[in-house]
Parts: structure tokens; C-alpha cells; sequence
């Protein structure tokens, strides 16, 4: 339920209103011996974040069970500040439909425009449209963006580091197409230089790589970058949004455009979707990006104003000429991240990526510790890592499952042949005491 507090001003009215002239004066007809006259119990006081978890504890002892999150690969158990639902809840933007005609209300379309905003501080990138759908399309979309600015729509090259079912997600797109994936192994969980120089050529549209990766590690993104670029393909970086909080921006290394999958900004785990894709480029390649672009001007008496001014759909012109076939884009959750964003700020951002990154080393200190345990890769990570089990990944999820913590996914889901690895992943929102527990049930 939504907590509105009133202000002196307003209680004065209130009062005056109703023919009071105190709050004492409107509660003199309790008898005194049934007003509470002693001071309130109450504990000290908790940030919001502190004050969700004991209230989500208390809540624990009356459902099933609901373990501890340490779940990573792609979606993540990040702080939600209260005020983000209390925006999005509103029903002028709840009940909106995805505005993409000409009537769309100026609320939404400047909400639009300042997740734009948002989204170029956070990358380091010129333009950024209105949203996609999620975070395996923007890299399929991001891809075929590449092959419209370079004229060349034989080949992409991804690393094997990028997330299986964002590199599905394109093979399903260039399943009835003369367009090639061409996928760069990455046995050591980051990209060799040699091997990706050796897959790239005069042919290839762009390298797509992943930052953090999807096994957490940190490429040499810089290095990536140049590489593509000496054969004149563009460089597609997917990345993770609170990363930006910590590592350098994509668009500071060289990135040509950038994409994310933007759920760690303000949204829930929720079974999986609706989840939030985010792609953002540099300004000489804006007319071949697909989506929406929200621009301001002025109206005919000079007034500020957004409007819609770039969606070239095949809705709208003729298909070959069409930047994307995408219809909609996750608008509701776009605002999300938009308040999400603005809430926290530079700072507050900077925060989470720090404690983020402080508590995933922690997790994996702790963890390594224990026989049997190891870091697959000797990498540099965020805040995830990928944990191999001597005896076996799928024992280590039961035992902790069976403790209350939920970790994983299993490399086995996407790699039948490693049974032996899996995803941890630690957020600001885990405590030492959980972490702990958690090593204390997998020495067991």
C-alpha cells in the first residue's frame, strides 16, 4: 500500500476543515486512560534496503521456501529502491500503450528521452534509442545494424565468451540468410587476439564481444576493439549496465555501438521477463539504428516538446529500407531503469558496482577455500565467476539449494561436456553472514 505523508500546511487544513484546532483537540473525545502517552519501542532506525531484508526474513517464516540469491548469467538480484515502483505503478505510465504513434503523450516520450540521456552518460556513446526488447535481441539487432553501415552482410564474428543463448538468438536470425556467425572459442574464458585476428577479414560486419563475459571475466576489450576496426568491422560491445559503475565505459575504448540487457536497472528477477534491451551508438551511424529516437524541439508557439522523430520500421517504409522489423519495445520497463538511474545517480551507481565487485571476491575467497573448489578461469572478474566443482557442479547446487542458496546456472545447461562448472554471482543486496553461511554448507 502507498504511504502518503501530509505536510504542517496540509494538516492545518485538514483540521480547519473539520473544526478542529490541533490534532490534540481532535482526539480529546479518547478518554485519557486509553491514549498512549509513553514513547513508542521502536528499534533504531534502517536504510530501506536493510529495512526489505529483516521484513523479507520475517516473511520467509511464513511461505516456502525462497533461497538466498546468488544466482548469475545474465540476470541478476540487485537493490530495488521503493520509489521506482511507486513511478512505474502510476497510471499514467502503467496503462500506457507503447507510444509510437504520433498521439503519444509528452509524459512518456520525455521519459523516453531522458532514459536516452541516461543511457549515452552510462555508455560514453552519442545516441541511444527508446529501448528493445532484450538483451539477446539488441546483440542480433546490433549485428545487423554492423552489416547496414559496412555494406558487408556475409559475416560476424562472435566470441565464445558471449552469452549461448544471445549467440542463439542470432543464430535464429541468420537461420534462412546467407549471413554467417562465425563464433571465436574461448577454452580459457577470455578471447585469444591471435584466433580472434585470424577469424576476422574484409568480410566480417563486426566482432561481437561481451564485457564483463559470460563466464565474469574481463576481456582485453581495448584490444578487441582495435582489432576489428584494422578490417575495417565494427566493434558491438554487450556489457553489463552496473559494471559502468566501476570499469571503463565502452565508448572511451572504441566501441561502435553498444548494447546491454538493462534488468539489473530496476527490475526484478520475475521468472525471466518482461526484461529490458538497451542499444546506444555512435552519432554518424544514428540513421541505420533500429528503434525509436526521441528528439526535443519546440512547438508552434515555442514551447519545449519531444517528439518522435526517427522509426524507420518497415511499418513505416518500405522493407528493404527498413532499419529493424521490431514492432514495440519494453517501455514500462525503460522507465524503470529510468528512475532506477536518476535515483541512484553517478555516485550511488559507483556504490553498487563497488560493493558488487568487493562482495563477489569475498564470495569467491571464501568458496576457493574449501576442497574441491577452484576458479575455472585466473581472470579478472566483476561480480561473477565461474566456480569449478572436483566433484561435480550439479552436487554443489543441491547441497547449497538444499542450505536455502541458490546459485548456478550449470555450464552443463548450455555445454553438455562441462559438468564441472558453474555461475556465482554476488550483488550489493548480499550480506557477510549470508555469504558465509553459504561457504559453511558447501564445506559440509
Amino acid at each position: 500500500m502507498a504511504y502518503l505523508d501530509n505536510t504542517p500546511e496540509q494538516q492545518r487544513e485538514m483540521l480547519a476543515t473539520i473544526g478542529a484546532a490541533s490534532i490534540e483537540e481532535l482526539f480529546a473525545q479518547i478518554p485519557a486512560e486509553l491514549q498512549l502517552k509513553r514513547p513508542l519501542d521502536m528499534p533504531p532506525a534502517l536504510s530501506e534496503m536493510e529495512l526489505q531484508t529483516a521484513l523479507g526474513n520475517l516473511a520467509k517464516q511464513n511461505s516456502q521456501r525462497q533461497g538466498t540469491c546468488f544466482l548469475g548469467g545474465g540476470c541478476y538480484d540487485h537493490f530495488i529502491p521503493a520509489a521506482v515502483d511507486a513511478i512505474a505503478s502510476r497510471s499514467e505510465f502503467y496503462t500506457a500503450y507503447t507510444p509510437y504513434q504520433a498521439e503519444a503523450s509528452q509524459g512518456s516520450l520525455q521519459a523516453f528521452y531522458e532514459f536516452q540521456t541516461l543511457v549515452c552518460q552510462l555508455t560514453g556513446m552519442e545516441v541511444s534509442n527508446a529501448s528493445l526488447y532484450e538483451g539477446g535481441t539488441s546483440v542480433s539487432e546490433a549485428a545487423f545494424m554492423a552489416m547496414r553501415v559496412t555494406g558487408r552482410y556475409k559475416k560476424v564474428v562472435l566470441l565464445g565468451s558471449v552469452h549461448p543463448e544471445y549467440r542463439a538468438v542470432v543464430d535464429t536470425y541468420f537461420s534462412d540468410l546467407d549471413s554467417e556467425a562465425v563464433v571465436v572459442p574461448t577454452p580459457n574464458g577470455t578471447a585469444d587476439l591471435a584466433a580472434v585476428r585470424d577469424a576476422l577479414d574484409d568480410q566480417t560486419a563486426c566482432l561481437v564481444i561481451q564485457q564483463p563475459n559470460f563466464f565474469g571475466c574481463l576481456e582485453d576489450a581495448r584490444e578487441l576493439v582495435e582489432a576489428a576496426h584494422e578490417v575495417g568491422a565494427l566493434a558491438v560491445v554487450s556489457c553489463d549496465p552496473i559494471s559502468l559503475g566501476m570499469l571503463v565505459r565502452p565508448g572511451e575504448y572504441g566501441a561502435d555501438i553498444v548494447v546491454a540487457e538493462g534488468q539489473s536497472l530496476g527490475t526484478p528477477l520475475q521468472y525471466g521477463g518482461p526484461f529490458l534491451g538497451i542499444l546506444a551508438c555512435r552519432q554518424k551511424f544514428m540513421r541505420k539504428m533500429p528503434g525509436r529516437l526521441i528528439g526535443e524541439t519546440t512547438d508552434r508557439d515555442g514551447r519545449p516538446c519531444f517528439v518522435l522523430n526517427l522509426q524507420a520500421r518497415e511499418q513505416h517504409i518500405r522493407r528493404d529500407k527498413a532499419t529493424s522489423n521490431i514492432c514495440t519495445n519494453q517501455g514500462l520497463i525503460a522507465l524503470r531503469a529510468t528512475a532506477y538511474m536518476a535515483l541512484l545517480g553517478k555516485q550511488g551507481l559507483g556504490e553498487v558496482a563497488e560493493l558488487s565487485c568487493r562482495k563477489a571476491h569475498y564470495v569467491a575467497e571464501r568458496l576457493t577455500a574449501i576442497d574441491g573448489f577452484s576458479l575455472a578461469y585466473d581472470r579478472p572478474y566483476f561480480k561473477e565467476f565461474t566456480l569449478r566443482c572436483e566433484n561435480g557442479a550439479a552436487e554443489a547446487l543441491d547441497k547449497a539449494a538444499q542450505a536455502g542458496f541458490d546459485i548456478g546456472p550449470l555450464l552443463s545447461q548450455f555445454d553438455a561436456s562441462n559438468q564441472s562448472d558453474l555461475l556465482v554471482a554476488t550483488t550489493e543486496c548480499r550480506t557477510r553472514q549470508e555469504i558465509d553461511a553459504l561457504a559453511d554448507a558447501l564445506a559440509q
